[in-house]
């Protein structure tokens, strides 16, 4: 297949229609209101209503404080076609710290839940670990002509949306072949960052990273097993979602996402993300345990 757009795609600034998305419209006090993204499978990204809670959250804090960490809950399957409702409740307004509990309902019932906690800039001891030495992004596939290649292989009703220019911009280190995947380490590192300029504005950068903390993290636990979501026998889906935030960050500049499954048992896999600027300094530590259900065989 030639390896080019995919023609029923619509021309957009997607960057602009992502971040649009992840703004929110405030329908009443500590209540907004986000539209839904389609990628393809029916159900709502896990990172959309991460990065949406995150927005809802940030909307109630004093400008003068950032996320430091969140803890979510998926509860239940977003519908993609419809809108999501927000709902902030301002648990906690300290000297230092704000606490923010979201709730995402959807159809009249909650598909999501998170706390989040947000601190003022002070100074403090600093250390870290050191970034994994691995090839930068230059020279590496994009994910998205990785996917033009494979296009033929992909399944025909979800085509169209993968095969569209995306916002954010992934190149993998370590690829798997998502049809045809060997057992491996369960390690993964990854490059991306958005596809232009960001705002400034530092909330919208952190939300943007919760956006695109979602991606990847639970395959890493299937690297093992050889196995991908992409295998009908396979049900993957996010459970829960946690983040820290270290250090200012910047989506419109690389980052490289160091990931590792330390576990998988009873149908669940954990998996532990590490992200890096381009010059090593660590900005945030993402953990997450996800559905990894297996209705094949017992052996393979």
């Amino acid at each position: 297949m030639e390896n080019r757009p995919n023609d029923a795609c619509i021309e957009t600034n997607v960057l602009d229609e992502l971040l649009k998305l992840l703004k929110l419209e405030m329908i009443e006090e500590n209540i907004f209101r986000g539209q839904s993204q389609d990628l393809g499978f029916g159900n709502v990204f896990g990172g959309q209503v991460l990065g949406q809670a995150l927005s809802a959250a940030s909307q109630t804090v004093p400008i003068d404080r950032r996320a430091h960490s969140l803890h979510a809950y998926f509860l239940r399957p977003g519908d993609a076609t419809k809108p999501i409702v927000y709902t902030v409740d301002c648990i906690r307004d300290g000297r230092s710290f704000t606490t923010r509990r979201v709730v995402a309902v959807q159809k009249g019932r909650a598909i999501f839940s998170m706390s989040a906690s947000f601190q003022i800039d002070e100074p403090g001891f600093d250390h870290q670990d050191e970034a994994p030495e691995v090839p930068g992004p230059e020279g590496l596939e994009r994910e998205i002509d990785r996917a033009r290649r494979l296009a033929e292989r992909i399944p025909a009703g979800i085509r169209e949306k993968i095969l569209c220019k995306k916002p954010i911009e992934i190149r993998h280190v370590n690829p798997v072949d998502p049809f045809n995947p060997q057992k491996m380490p369960p390690v993964k590192y990854v490059w991306f960052k958005a596809i232009d300029r960001m705002p400034d504005d530092p909330a919208a950068q952190q939300y943007m990273l919760a956006y695109a903390s979602d991606f990847n993290l639970v395959a890493t636990t299937l690297h093992p097993h050889g196995y991908t979501f992409w295998q009908p026998e396979m049900q993957v889906a996010s459970l829960d979602h946690a983040m820290w935030y270290h250090r200012e960050v910047r989506m419109d500049e690389w980052l490289l996402y160091a990931m590792e499954s330390p576990n998988a048992y009873k149908a669940r896999g954990l998996a532990i993300g590490r992200i890096f600027t381009r010059d090593g300094k660590l900005v945030a530590t993402v953990a997450q345990e996800g559905l990894i259900r297996y209705r094949g065989p017992l052996a393979r």
